[in-house]
């Protein structure tokens, strides 16, 4: 029987993953730790690396988490330690849309707030199907044995998801259920 306890959340900028992994958290109580909370200081700078590299390495030896955030240049030791990988492969329109909503909004999963949609991370999401998400259906392949691996082609996809899982937790007696 397959146990989530340890869960990745990737995809495209704008896309939602904060928003899934939110969700998630409150269906399955397992903690979650964004990425770019840890990396991004409130100024729009970022820490080190090195420092960046250890607080990860910290999370991954935790017993449970559910971990936000593509990062490319970790995401190889994060597959080693999940046991779930959630890929959010919406369309490049639901992503830009999925951005520019949050402009000026304060988030959970970000450091400060966004005033404007900046041009360079509109170009990166115009850029990841062919630029980054190649790299991520790569990475997923050669562990695909290994670990449970659930692509989402839409929002639709994943909400319905979400929504059975959550049923699946609710039992007679359970007062989430009532």
């Amino acid at each position: 029987m397959w146990v989530m306890k340890k869960v990745l959340i990737i995809g495209s900028p704008g896309a939602g993953k904060s928003t899934f992994a939110r969700r998630l958290r409150t269906i399955t109580d397992l903690p979650l730790y964004y990425l770019d909370q840890i990396w991004h200081c409130s100024d729009g700078t970022h820490i080190l690396e090195q420092a960046f590299d250890q607080q990860l390495e910290r999370l991954l030896q935790k017993d449970q988490w559910i971990i936000d955030g593509n990062y490319s240049r970790t995401l190889e030791r994060r597959l080693a330690a999940c046991d779930t990988v959630f890929l959010l492969d919406y369309p490049v329109e639901v992503c830009l849309l999925g951005a520019a909503s949050r402009i000026g909004h304060q988030r959970e999963d970000l450091p400060w707030i966004e005033r404007e949609f900046d041009a360079d991370f509109k170009q990166h999401i115009l850029d990841f199907p062919q630029k980054r998400l190649p790299y991520l259906y790569e990475q997923l392949a050669a562990v695909k044995l290994e670990k449970t691996i659930i692509v989402f082609k839409s929002r639709d996809e994943a909400q319905l998801y979400l929504k059975r899982l959550a049923n699946k937790g609710r039992c007679v007696g359970d007062k989430r259920g009532e």
